[in-house]
């Protein structure tokens, strides 16, 4: 261990309150002025703290990024496929009924629908922050939906040739073109479109 590492260990312990205080001031300023135009300075500066504390935390603007669009999520529930692994079709599609209404509260806040188009928006320029978004943000959806998916499979609620992987962009960007077209829903419509639509896939039983 280096003597660096060494300081670094004995040294006071992080405090959340600053971690949650430069995670909003990154999420505000990506929301309002894209990837462009925020900076380590300018998360700095709203948060109240220095720089040096900002990159003790987070060795890049991508990597911080993706961590304050992560925090954005709110109490949307995520059970990760450790959680679900030896549960039946019905029992996943159970726990994923009964998160659509936070996922529907949440995607409707109007930041959080902004945060959404800016990502996107940025992942031809700045294909870090997609890369980053995609690996902490979607890819552990996509495994939770896939084991959803297998199962309807397996226990004959979809036909064995079912392709997971296409169903599932699919339902995703029906979501997304619902979420970012001129006239979105409010939370109660996309709860309703959410069930239709997972139920259309087969994620869940069709209400």
């Amino acid at each position: 261990m280096s003597a660096a590492e060494v300081s670094r260990g004995r040294g006071r312990p992080r405090d959340p309150r600053t971690d949650e205080a430069i995670l909003r001031a990154a999420l505000e300023l990506f929301t309002e002025h894209g990837h462009a135009g925020t900076s380590i300075e300018a998360i700095a500066r709203r948060a109240g703290v220095g720089k040096l504390t900002v990159y003790r935390r987070w060795g890049s603007k991508d990597e911080l990024i993706a961590a304050a669009v992560e925090s954005a999520r709110g109490e949307i529930p995520n059970p990760g496929t450790d959680d679900l692994d030896g549960m039946s079709y019905a029992e996943i599609s159970q726990v994923i009924v009964d998160a659509l209404p936070v996922s529907a509260r949440t995607l409707t806040e109007p930041g959080y629908r902004a945060m959404l188009a800016q990502v996107f928006g940025s992942s031809v320029t700045h294909p870090g922050l997609m890369a980053a978004f995609w690996q902490n943000h979607i890819l552990p959806r996509r495994r939770t939906a896939h084991l959803a998916l297998s199962r309807a499979v397996e226990e004959g609620v979809l036909p064995p040739e079912t392709d997971i992987e296409a169903l599932i962009d699919m339902t995703v960007g029906a979501v997304l073109y619902r979420l970012l077209r001129s006239d979105p829903p409010d939370a109660d419509e996309l709860l309703q479109y959410l069930r239709a639509v997972y139920g259309q896939a087969g994620m869940i039983p069709r209400q």
